[in-house]
């Protein structure tokens, strides 16, 4: 007699409805970019005062090209580039902290298959990224700021690298055909 429970799951499976190996790309993946926030935060946190300089710097414009048309744009005062760089770091912290909740979350979807909770939290973690570096870093510091002019403090070509991985990671979350609950159809 083939029926009952067992003939229900075989069908269904013979129907397609397999896990796919998506659901831990996609928390490897998260994984890999919460890692890599909670590492910035840290350096930024037990080594202040680099990155301070290099905002310092940035914001001055102190080594661009100098001209005029530029540098009235420039930020000198000391106590507000140090709340630009402590909001950066506030910022770092908030987006290493909601990766990390994604990274569980998917963790969890592997397991059990709900994967909507993760979409959204990692959609969220990699959109405070995406902004982080596409808008703070290449957007303001790049172009407003003139950081790609500078040869010393130039941090254009490492946001870069994060835009290109945050980009990535977000198309494979939301990769179509793998259902919120885990079955590909």
């Amino acid at each position: 007699m083939a029926g009952g429970r067992f003939g229900a799951a075989v069908r269904g499976r013979a129907a397609g409805a397999r896990r796919d190996g998506l659901p831990l790309a996609a928390a490897v993946l998260t994984g890999t970019v919460a890692l890599l926030m909670l590492l910035v935060v840290f350096g930024n946190v037990t080594d202040f005062d680099t990155n301070r300089q290099f905002v310092r710097h940035v914001l001055a414009m102190d080594t661009t090209s100098g001209d005029d048309h530029l540098t009235w744009r420039a930020i000198t005062s000391h106590p507000l580039q140090d709340t630009a760089y402590l909001l950066i770091i506030a910022w770092e912290a908030l987006t290493a902290a909601v990766l990390t909740v994604a990274t569980a979350r998917w963790l969890r979807a592997v397991r059990h298959g709900a994967l909507a909770p993760a979409r959204r939290a990692t959609t969220l973690g990699l959109v405070l990224y995406l902004l982080l570096f596409g808008v703070g870093f290449l957007a303001i510091g790049g172009e407003w700021f003139a950081m790609w002019q500078s040869s010393r403090w130039n941090g254009v070509p490492a946001a870069e690298r994060h835009v290109v991985l945050g980009g990535l990671v977000l198309l494979v979350v939301h990769l179509p055909g793998l259902r919120d609950d885990g079955v590909v159809g």
